[in-house]
């Protein structure tokens, strides 16, 4: 099983379709201390904010925490930079140490710890000044984490105590107008072999200065030309230096060869295709 290397550079195709402000997908963080535990808090409703802004403009938004326990319990509400990598990685570094945050534009008006007692729902209210700067371009984020505080866990000599904690992350999303170049690039390609069949395994990244979510797809032709099917991969949403795997399984398709071209569809003017060789 092998496959050439693409027949030409990343091509960008244009279609009529108005643009779509696709929904930045929703991050939940699980920090596994053990494994049993309960969930005392949840965050409900969507975890990305997202906001069309203009520079010199101030909004308004809230996170809303529930307290489903029979115990009072303290929450912590903290701010990072984001990114993710194709690799797997992902790294929450300190606000304001990405090239793309909004962190310093974001002040919460409750202070970063609070206690909630049994039944309670707090809403953390924010705003985002986004700064009067006109060579602001495309987008820029940053994550809101709330975590709650829990006490030691004593366990009885010789034995080991296990609990499970769950923090959430909000991701805040500001887009600047309709700006920004939308741009993808690939990274690698690589065609395996997996128990439930032949696997194409993209990895791209995010090179332009806008949010980025394609819907990518592989249509196959055979030695005649005929299409043999369509593979979908799931959407992923991709921000300006961060990249992500695709994974493309072309199940129950024959051995052969066969001509492969892979579309990223952003669901808006902005189309991307490559061509590749298959053999399966």
């Amino acid at each position: 099983m092998a496959y050439s290397t693409s027949k030409g550079p990343l091509v960008s195709f244009s279609n009529e379709r108005k643009a779509l402000l696709v929904w930045v997908g929703v991050t939940v963080l699980c920090l596994v201390f053990s494994i049993y535990g309960l969930a005392q808090i949840s965050v409900p409703g969507k975890l990305a904010h997202k906001f069309t802004v203009n520079p010199g403009c101030t909004y308004s938004a809230e996170i809303i925490i529930d307290h489903s326990g029979d115990v009072p319990i303290e929450v912590q509400v903290t701010q990072n930079d984001y990114m993710f990598f194709a690799d797997g990685t992902n790294t929450y570094g300190e606000p304001g140490s990405v090239p793309r945050s909004n962190s310093s534009w974001i002040t919460f008006v409750l202070p970063s710890r609070l206690v909630l007692v049994p039944g309670e729902r707090v809403s953390i209210p924010y705003t985002i000044e986004v700064p009067d700067d006109p060579s602001l371009v495309g987008t820029y984020w940053s994550i809101v984490m709330v975590a709650p505080v829990l006490p030691p866990v004593e366990s009885p000599e010789g034995k080991i105590a296990i609990r499970q904690v769950m923090r959430y992350g909000i991701q805040i999303i500001t887009h600047i107008g309709d700006s920004g170049e939308r741009k993808i690039n690939i990274i690698d390609t690589k065609l395996l072999q997996e128990e439930e069949g032949p696997l194409l395994r993209i990895e791209i990244e995010n090179i332009g200065e806008r949010y980025v979510a394609p819907e990518v797809w592989t249509e196959l032709y055979d030695d005649s030309g005929s299409s043999v099917g369509r593979f979908e991969s799931s959407k992923l949403g991709i921000y300006p230096g961060c990249s992500v795997t695709h994974r493309i399984l072309l199940s129950g398709v024959p051995t052969g060869k066969y001509e492969a071209l892979v579309v990223f569809d952003n669901g808006d003017q902005y189309v991307w295709g490559a061509q590749y060789t298959l053999e399966l």
